[in-house]
């Protein structure tokens, strides 16, 4: 009976990588052609909105300057994504071999999911050197991408695919619901996150499908473990965050033009690093695909502590 079940397991699982390869080809997109047609970043305009980026929070921005803060914001928006990205493509090489010498189908999606993410890392380079075309020098990025994959892969394949399933579950919940919908930001900047988009629903089904793979190996103690891997990530993607907050600020009040006052220097401050903290965590920790995901893996007590660990980012 067991065997049975197992094999009815993997074949759904083969049906459903399947549909993630036909989905690939027929979203398949161009960066030249489809995304950046020739186009510049026009500093005229928004790129983030403000269900991302919470310009709202400080109502003594000017409009230009609220614009501006949705530029630099975009531009990490667009770095930070490129900079995970490295990680998970290394992680999707690894366990890919798990399939070489047995499920093809598995194996083909797999590689087509490294082959797009190598596309998005090219991408978020090309529109990082589009965006230090239009924007004044200055604005520093706060991690070496390399760095930050050697870190990440140094934890379980559990905790890096829950790390990973997370932020492409996150991506596609930004798109739809904040991105999307608004039709003042650059035309460029929303096509990027709409094809990314296209191609990171596959992503998730694929990281799913390996993650309760992975999952079903593992001892109890073993899980128990990559939980506390898990939160440890989510501590230096905050690390990470805190990090590039304070560059952006020291950027944006640099280049902003006027001298603020020294509760309103700490408020934008404040404010870069709780969008970026509601942008990278906690919009997808309460994101309930991804809360069902995890709630099927884990018990109790080890949702607790993950709850913990996201109480202060919450309270703060």
């Amino acid at each position: 009976m067991e065997t049975t079940m197992q094999n009815q397991t993997a074949d759904t699982d083969t049906a459903r990588f399947a549909r993630c390869i036909e989905a690939s080809k027929r979203v398949r997109w161009d960066i030249d052609e489809d995304v950046i047609r020739g186009r510049k970043l026009d500093m005229t305009q928004t790129f983030l909105p403000q269900g991302l980026s919470l310009v709202d929070d400080l109502a003594f921005l000017l409009a230009g300057e609220r614009r501006f803060l949705s530029q630099v914001q975009g531009r990490t928006y667009a770095y930070i994504f490129g900079l995970v990205e490295r990680f998970i493509n290394a992680k999707v090489l690894e366990i890919s071999r798990d399939h070489a010498l047995g499920d093809q189908t598995a194996l083909e999606a797999l590689i087509r999911f490294s082959d797009e993410e190598l596309k998005h890392q090219e991408l978020f380079r090309r529109i990082e050197t589009l965006a230090g075309e239009q924007m004044p020098a200055g604005y520093k990025q706060a991690g070496d991408p390399d760095a930050v994959a050697q870190a990440v892969l140094g934890m379980s394949t559990w905790a890096v695919l829950m790390l990973t399933l997370h932020i492409e579950l996150f991506t596609q919940l930004h798109y739809r619901e904040s991105l999307e919908p608004d039709e003042t930001l650059s035309p460029l900047f929303k096509d990027v996150f709409l094809f990314h988009w296209k191609e990171e629903s596959q992503h998730a089904i694929m990281d799913e499908l390996e993650l309760r793979r992975i999952d079903a190996a593992m001892t109890a103690e073993q899980r128990d473990k990559a939980v506390d891997e898990f939160i440890d990530l989510v501590g230096a993607v905050d690390g990470l965050l805190q990090a590039q907050a304070t560059e952006d600020t020291r950027y944006f009040l640099k280049v902003c033009g006027r001298r603020f006052s020294e509760s309103e220097q700490q408020a934008v401050g404040n404010g870069f690093l709780k969008a970026y903290r509601w942008q990278y965590i906690l919009s997808g920790a309460q994101h309930r695909p991804f809360q069902r995901i995890l709630g099927d893996l884990i018990n109790e007590t080890q949702a607790q502590r993950i709850n913990d660990a996201l109480a202060p980012l919450v309270a703060a």
